[in-house]
């Protein structure tokens, strides 16, 4: 093999190990992570496509007394008992389906039923899963806390765009030796985060991202999800 090929057998490498390697780390060390770090993280990031250039994403990283700050005011709303009838919080915009149909709802109970069997949490534990889903305002405890903003007025092409920032954020820290976890959980408490965060009302909550070093020792972290098969979802038409 020639030195050409080699760097480009090397480069393929590594690409694949940062995409197959990148899981949802639901346990960090207290590991601090450099702000050179973080900063060349989202710098490599933002050279991710966008239509017209128009580059969507913002980005609120916290750190420090910040990042415990903002979790304890939303542990605070998410713990606090509500009454009867008081309607639930409103989303900063409607992620998941309204209407769950086959497969995505079989997949959606698999990989809940997969975290909370390796956590010891049995079928009803309610206060269980409700602690765990907290786990999510605590970032996890990863020592870096991300919440990412887009403005209102971008349509949908804009938010294909800031999936693939989100995405080389994360390939990027793998690449770095770091871990990640993006969180839709944050979209229920944009209200908070716009406060604590200062946060103008032109902007949308898309979600937060929990950044540090995995926890070996936690069994949460075990957790690999299932993939389907190329037959499943990819069809190779040629004539």
């Amino acid at each position: 093999m020639n030195k050409q090929a080699s760097e480009t057998s090397s480069a393929q490498q590594a690409v694949d190990a940062a995409i197959v390697s990148r899981r949802s780390i639901r346990a960090f060390l207290p590991t601090p992570v450099a702000q050179e770090d973080i900063a060349r993280i989202l710098e490599v990031a933002a050279r991710a496509p966008s239509g017209a250039n128009m580059q969507p994403w913002k980005v609120y990283v916290l750190s420090g007394a910040a990042r415990q700050r903002l979790s304890r005011r939303i542990l605070d709303a998410y713990e606090t008992p509500k009454a009867p009838d008081a309607p639930a919080r409103t989303a900063s915009y409607t992620y998941y389906p309204r209407q769950w149909t086959a497969p995505f709802i079989e997949r959606r109970r698999k990989i809940g039923l997969d975290l909370y069997q390796l956590l010891g949490l049995e079928r009803g534990d309610t206060a269980g899963m409700a602690a765990q889903h907290g786990r999510n305002f605590q970032f996890f405890d990863a020592p870096v806390g991300l919440i990412f903003t887009i403005e209102r007025v971008l349509e949908q092409g804009s938010w294909l765009d800031y999936g693939m920032f989100l995405q080389n954020i994360m390939l990027a820290a793998r690449a770095r030796g770091l871990d990640t976890c993006p969180q839709a959980a944050f979209i229920h408490y944009h209200d908070i985060i716009r406060d604590e965060l200062g946060v103008p009302a032109s902007e949308m909550v898309v979600c937060g991202m929990a950044l540090g070093y995995a926890d070996p020792a936690k069994v949460e972290n075990r957790l690999s999800t299932e993939r389907e098969p190329l037959a499943g979802f990819v069809k190779f038409i040629a004539t």
